[in-house]
Order: structure tokens, then sequence, then C-alpha cells
């Protein structure tokens, strides 16, 4: 495994992260979620690999991702050796902090949280989508909060519009409070539209990228027409991924198949080596795949390789906020 550090601070991560959205308890929406024992391999394999960023969501099997992922570090590594990231947003409940990110519903989710994780401390603490609803300045103070009080060490965004997390950051600086240092974004070969505006932002405000679907909820690492486990949308029915996406497919078979390794590890690789990309995040099901996303760091695509992945790509709407 190799490392880097989190936006400008001294946090150390793995170059792959682990994330746990398919972790916990299923639901009709989500019924190819692991329970506690199909997902011991997985984190039993994280951990003999090193990959250290444990990612995960107050609303992922409505808390049951963040109980599994908590007794899993206690059972397989120790607290100090793994960063833990969770995130707050999301509707957990029907009350007034049960969703979006106010005062009230940011203090009431961060000790949900920490006692579901049954830890003290959360290392990445991340909010899941911008609420329109809340002033920045609200949501803003009661982050920097959660990290003055030691709850949190650091802070995270996920999914918004460049504008939008300008005007997060800007606020915090206004009032030096504590700002991002990292944002997880969608970002494959097939849904590339954050680099025309947030990639650039990010670069220029040292925060470091941690893509989520990087391999496009499995489209990305088998023969187009496969079926997967996952739908094609995200929890709110929004369409990801369509036919328009067949020939970037055929274009990471093509190059997979000319080295001879699985298309899973070109996809990966082409993400990987976005210079304001810190770990993407894999969703895996069993614990081969994480040996696939390992083995992607190694690989070194040429200008030749990396034409033949883009060439196929048209512009379309940005997908996931």
């Amino acid at each position: 495994m190799r490392y880097t550090r989190l936006g400008p601070t001294d946090l150390q991560v793995s170059r792959i992260a682990l994330g746990c959205m398919g972790i916990g308890r299923a639901t009709d929406r989500n019924p190819w979620t692991l329970d506690e024992d199909a997902a011991q391999p997985i984190f039993r394999r994280a951990v003999e690999l090193g990959i250290t960023l444990w990612d995960t969501a107050n609303v992922y099997g409505q808390g049951t991702s963040e109980e599994i992922l908590g007794r899993a570090v206690r059972r397989y590594t120790r607290r100090e050796k793994v960063v833990i990231a969770t995130k707050v947003g999301l509707p957990m409940h029907d009350g007034p902090a049960g969703s979006g990110l106010s005062r009230r519903a940011i203090m009431e989710q961060v000790d949900a949280s920490l006692r579901r994780l049954g830890t003290d401390y959360i290392d990445v603490y991340q909010i899941h989508r911008f609420d329109p609803r809340t002033p920045v300045e609200e949501t803003m103070e009661a982050l920097h909060d959660v990290v003055v009080a030691g709850k949190a060490r650091f802070l995270g965004a996920s999914s918004m519009a460049a504008w939008q997390f300008a005007k997060m950051q800007h606020t915090a600086e206004l009032h030096s409070w504590t700002r991002f240092i990292s944002m997880q974004d969608q970002y494959s070969l097939v849904q590339r539209e954050e680099e025309r505006e947030m990639f650039g932002l990010l670069a220029d405000q040292q925060v470091s990228s941690l893509p989520w679907c990087p391999l496009a909820k499995g489209r990305l690492a088998r023969p187009y027409g496969r079926r997967t486990r996952r739908s094609n949308s995200d929890p709110t029915g929004q369409q990801f991924f369509d036919d328009a996406d067949h020939a970037i497919i055929e274009a990471v078979q093509t190059v997979a198949d000319a080295r001879g390794i699985p298309m899973a590890q070109i996809a990966l690789a082409w993400v990987l080596s976005n210079p304001v990309v810190a770990a993407p995040i894999l969703g895996v099901t069993a614990p081969p795949h994480l040996d696939d996303a390992a083995a992607a760091l190694d690989v070194s695509l040429s200008d030749h390789e990396r034409v033949t992945l883009t060439a196929p790509y048209t512009p379309r709407q940005p997908s996931g906020y």
C-alpha cells in the first residue's frame, strides 16, 4: 500500500479507501448490502493490505454500517491505526434534527455516530450534501465547534457545486473556523464533470479529492452489458449511467486486454493519476476487489493509453447532487 497526506494536514491515509455504504442492514432499495458476517473477510483483507482509510455515513444502513465498522476496528486492528471518516446530512429520522446541516442536527448526529462507532473521535467528519435550507454560517460554526470539542479531528465535504463549496470555505476563513480538507465527489472515466470547476478549486485550496464510484458501480470493471449487483441510480432515484457509456467501457476493456490485467485496475489507475485525488473510495463485495484496487497503484498508464481511455467521453450533466 502507498500513503499520502489529506489536504494541507499531516493526516496520513492509504491511497485506497474502503467504502462501507454496502455494509449494514439491507433495505428494499439496497438488497445487495452485506451483513456483518459477510463483511468480515473484507475488513480483514483491508487490514492485511494496509488500507487505513475507512469511510461510512450515519445514513448507511440507518446506522448499522457505523456499528459494524466500529466493531471491525476493535476486532482486526487498533483505533490509532485507522482513519475513520463518516458523514452527516441525509435523513436519519423525521424529527427536527434528523436531517440537514442545522446546528441542532450536527450536534445530535455527531454524538449518535460516535456512540455507534464506539470511539470518542472521528478523524474526518463530512457533510453528505449541501443544505440550501440552513445558513452557511450556522453550518460552518457548528462544524467548527465539533472540532473544538474534540469530537472530530478534521472536516470534509461531499457532492456539491463548486460555488457552494467555495462559499462554505470562504465563510470558514472569514470567521477563522475550521475549513474542509477533503471533498468526496463522483469521479470516474464515465463521469468527469468535476474536472470543469471543482478540481481546479480543490487544487487552489489544497483540498484532497476522495472520489466515490470510481468504477461507475462496477460498470468499468467488466465488459459492457454484464449486470452488476448494484443499481445504476443513487438513493434518490437519480440516474447515474446509461448506454452512452458503452464506448468508454469498451476502451477500458481494450487497454486492460492489451496488458492482460483486470479492467478495474485500468479504471482505478486512471483515477489515481489525477494529482488532486488522494484516495478513491471502493465499495467492494469480496476481498479480491481490494486486491485489484491495491494492484492499480502499480499501474502507470502511457500517453497512448490515456488518449484511448478519455477520447470517447462526451459532456454530460453532473450526477449525485
